[in-house]
């Protein structure tokens, strides 16, 4: 009858992954579709309409980067970036609705056709020259170059993940980064009008659990999940591509390139405005993508809520919850000095109980000031207010921080307390000094402007 409990178990189980979206492995070919956008689509095509487009010709737009795709055991040799990117230039230009792009990339394929054309017509209307023209070819007043210039791989990688008694999770991301380039170049004085470039994170994450556990001493019980998904490199390209237009034709109205293409300059202002709030931000953007507009204040109140756990001479100590208030001053935009007190209660099951008042001073360190999340550790000196006497402590500590807003940000953090003496808990046994373990969860509050960098 157990056995068969256990074997029943085990079908739900594997009933239940069948039918959840996320294992249900794709068993049947897909018909094909018409080609995803990208935010940046709507962006462009929300331009206002020119009064006249604008002629362009692009001859070469390439993978100028040389890159190859990385794996996990090298690299393989496929490039990293695709190789079409002029033409999915040419679809960018053409959804914008302010330039009409003309063949250039492949004109030999282009002129031989008319060329045969011509001999055709020729050949069919006898010695009439008329006959035998063709309309004259669109000249390009600009040409546009530049290319993808850069494919940064694993610009930032991480992960998470916990094993406990058999069962784990875990999950994985790295950050790969694109760049292009694009000019305007005026075909009548061979002037580069304009230069933007534009970049593209390309992020790739993987989430996977298993379950390892002996039914009993014969059986062993072992399952597997997991989930990766890529962001496509084509739409990553395609959207840095949308944006160096969006740029260059935003960049062109502000500086008067396109004043004579404008049907209503009044429409840009405030496009125009929007792009300098957005350039303004980028003046302050750092590497990875990443903006440090989360800046922590100079000064900072902050209070957790705790749970003590002792480490003296007795046995069966209880964790107990108590709270931490303090103010923080930043020294630098890594290092801050900390002043706190709080309240613990120290507990042996049975034994005894008192409530303690504690004072600490701490140096802090944050790895990433800069991100919304980022690590820290820290280290100090405090002192515990017993009724009847006082004792000094050394702590050290650490922990995670995430920014939810400007001012606003949540922390997680555990510290070990190392006593000096013997006797917090008022009994004296062997050399080893009482101790004292706990963990945390609690706001903080940023404020005073920004830190000045050291």
């Amino acid at each position: 009858m157990k056995t068969l409990l256990k074997t029943l178990s085990l079908i739900i189980i594997l009933l239940l992954f069948k039918n959840c979206t996320l294992f249900n492995i794709p068993t049947n070919s897909e018909k094909s579709t018409l080609g995803e956008i990208t935010p940046g689509t709507s962006e462009l095509k929300n331009l206002p309409t020119p009064k006249d487009k604008i002629v362009v010709g692009v001859y070469k737009f390439r993978d100028q980067t040389g890159q190859y795709k990385p794996t996990e055991n090298g690299t393989s040799w496929s490039t990293a970036i695709p190789q079409g990117t002029t033409a999915i230039l040419l679809k960018v230009l053409e959804d914008s609705r302010w330039f009409t792009p003309i063949e250039r990339e492949n004109i030999g394929n282009l002129m031989n056709e008319r060329q045969i054309i011509r001999s055709t017509r020729k050949e069919y209307s006898g010695n009439d020259a008329e006959a035998s023209s063709l309309p004259p070819l669109l000249f390009a007043g600009i040409i546009l170059e530049g290319g993808v210039i850069s494919y940064d791989s694993n610009v930032m990688t991480g992960g998470i993940g916990a094993r406990y008694f058999g069962l784990g999770a875990g999950a994985q991301y790295r950050q790969d980064r694109i760049t292009v380039y694009l000019r305007a170049v005026s075909t009548s004085t061979g002037e580069i009008l304009k230069t933007v470039y534009t970049s593209k994170t390309i992020l790739s994450t993987s989430f996977n659990g298993n379950f390892f556990r002996f039914i009993d001493t014969e059986r062993l019980l072992e399952s597997d999940i997991g989930i990766t998904q890529n962001e496509p490199v084509q739409l990553a390209v395609t959207e840095a591509i949308e944006k160096a237009v969006y740029s260059l034709i935003v960049e062109g109205v502000k500086d008067q390139i396109w004043d004579s293409k404008l049907n209503k300059p009044s429409d840009f202002n405030k496009i125009i405005a929007n792009y300098n709030s957005e350039e303004v931000m980028n003046d302050t953007r750092i590497i990875g993508n990443k903006f440090p507009e989360q800046n922590r204040g100079k000064m900072a109140v902050f209070g957790y809520l705790e749970g003590f756990k002792i480490k003296g001479d007795y046995v069966n100590a209880k964790m107990n919850l108590g709270g931490k208030v303090g103010v923080k001053y930043f020294i630098s935009d890594h290092f801050n000095a900390e002043a706190n007190v709080n309240a613990v209660t120290f507990e042996n099951v049975d034994i005894f109980k008192k409530d303690v008042l504690v004072s600490e001073v701490n140096l802090e360190y944050l790895f990433l000031p800069k991100l919304k999340f980022t690590p820290f550790v820290y280290a100090g000196v405090g002192s515990f207010f017993l009724p009847y006497k006082t004792v000094y402590k050394a702590q050290l500590g650490g922990g995670l921080e995430y920014l939810v807003n400007k001012n606003l940000a949540i922390r997680a953090v555990s510290q070990y307390d190392l006593g000096f003496t013997d006797d917090w808990d008022d009994f004296v046994n062997g050399d080893r000094k009482d101790m004292g373990v706990r963990v945390g969860l609690g706001l903080i509050y940023y404020f005073g402007g920004k830190k000045i960098k050291k």
